[in-house]
């Protein structure tokens, strides 16, 4: 007898439909486990005419990467958009950390703070889009201003009253300065002219914020993109350098799968005081847009202060909360960060594996020349609607566990 596609895939819709309807709902802990694979992406090699209208981009051969939470294990710049005001924030690497397992971790040290209400700024740059705008890299990044968003001179630290309104961004990196612009030097290819510093590296990390993501109060318009959708993400720090928000996919290494982590984010307008975590890399998905999603969502404290972040464990689990017990200690001890993950109970952390992906650099390393990560290629990948309901089942799974 010959197996009916169709009703199968009509039943696992409805399957799916109800699953999703039912597992949607608010969490105070959202895990990602078997986080990092081997895959390529491909590094902008040059830009020609970046101010005319024949602005264009090349890409150069693929760069593998490969281990535990790869391609996110390398360094990475923060973005934060309005409405939201940003009160602290501090990056931690620890050398090896394994969330639940006290005996394989260490203390977490701090390398990078800001303090809004005491004007403290160890190690960060924040950095603004308001420079001179290309018809196809966007506008170039400048320092910003104390408000966060506007242009300034010099390194300037965010000033205390720094809220942020919707559309609005800006981007903290480190203060280490790059070395000159080159496909071989240490922050590749960047656009000339701009501030450039490298973001916050390391395999083991841990980021963590006191913020507030009040509801927006000016009137929308159709100028405005994101109304009232404050976020919270990670880019791996190459992106903003050359072009965040290019016309042209081959100005940026986004669209080849170098790496984006959302922590907190308002993912649409009908779901405004939900924080959603989503990994936008090829680990099992070929849509690099929808990315990777969990299904459970952080609820948005529109009225008062929230405290959470995220850490990258050495183990391969991404682990995003929000917790009133958060410290922003120079030294937090991996018992407190070990007590600060397991003080959420198990049926208020939501958990979804990423899937499995392996590949072996070929001995050229020159890798593909087709815009796609070889993790997503050589993985057997599930794509279109059967990622979907792959990704179902698994929560399913999960629940009833």
């Amino acid at each position: 007898m010959l197996f009916d596609y169709s009703v199968a895939l009509l039943g696992a819709l409805s399957l799916s439909a109800t699953t999703v309807s039912a597992q949607v709902r608010a969490y105070d802990k959202i895990d990602f486990t078997n986080v990092g694979f081997a895959g390529t992406y491909f590094p902008v090699k040059s830009f020609s005419d970046i101010t005319k209208d024949s602005c264009s981009c090349e890409v150069a051969d693929a760069e593998w990467f490969s281990g535990t939470n790869a391609p996110l294990a390398e360094y990475v710049s923060v973005h934060l958009r309005g409405p939201l005001s940003l009160s602290k924030f501090a990056f931690y690497n620890s050398p090896g950390f394994v969330a639940n397992d006290s005996r394989s971790s260490s203390a977490w040290t701090r390398q990078a703070y800001y303090d809004g209400s005491a004007q403290v700024g160890e190690n960060v740059t924040f950095l603004a889009r308001a420079g001179k705008d290309s018809p196809c890299l966007g506008k170039a990044l400048t320092y910003a201003g104390a408000d966060g968003v506007s242009s300034a001179s010099q390194r300037t630290v965010l000033g205390g009253n720094n809220s942020i309104a919707s559309d609005q961004e800006y981007i903290i990196y480190s203060n280490v300065s790059c070395p000159k612009s080159g496909l071989d030097r240490g922050c590749g290819v960047y656009r000339k002219g701009i501030p450039a510093y490298y973001g916050f590296g390391g395999v083991t990390k841990m980021f963590l914020f006191e913020f507030e993501m009040p509801t927006e109060t000016k009137q929308n318009s159709s100028s405005i993109e994101f109304f009232d959708m404050p976020a919270i993400w990670l880019l791996n720090d190459h992106i903003a350098r050359t072009a965040q928000y290019p016309t042209n996919a081959n100005c940026s290494c986004w669209a080849s799968g170098c790496g984006e982590f959302d922590i907190f984010e308002v993912m649409n307008g009908t779901e405004r005081n939900h924080l959603y975590s989503t990994f936008h890399t090829f680990q099992g998905i070929e849509d690099l847009g929808t990315g990777i999603q969990s299904y459970g969502y952080i609820p948005r404290n529109t009225t008062g202060t929230m405290k959470g972040g995220v850490v990258f464990d050495s183990a391969g689990n991404t682990i995003t909360f929000m917790s009133d017990d958060v410290s922003f200690d120079a030294n937090i001890t991996s018992d407190a960060v070990q007590s600060l993950l397991s003080s959420v109970p198990r049926n208020e952390t939501y958990s979804s594996q990423l899937m499995s992906i392996s590949a072996t650099a070929p001995a050229s390393s020159t890798g593909t020349k087709n815009g796609k990560s070889n993790g997503a290629l050589l993985s057997s990948p599930l794509s279109g609607i059967w990622y979907y309901i792959f990704t179902v089942v698994t929560a399913v799974g999960h629940f009833l566990i």
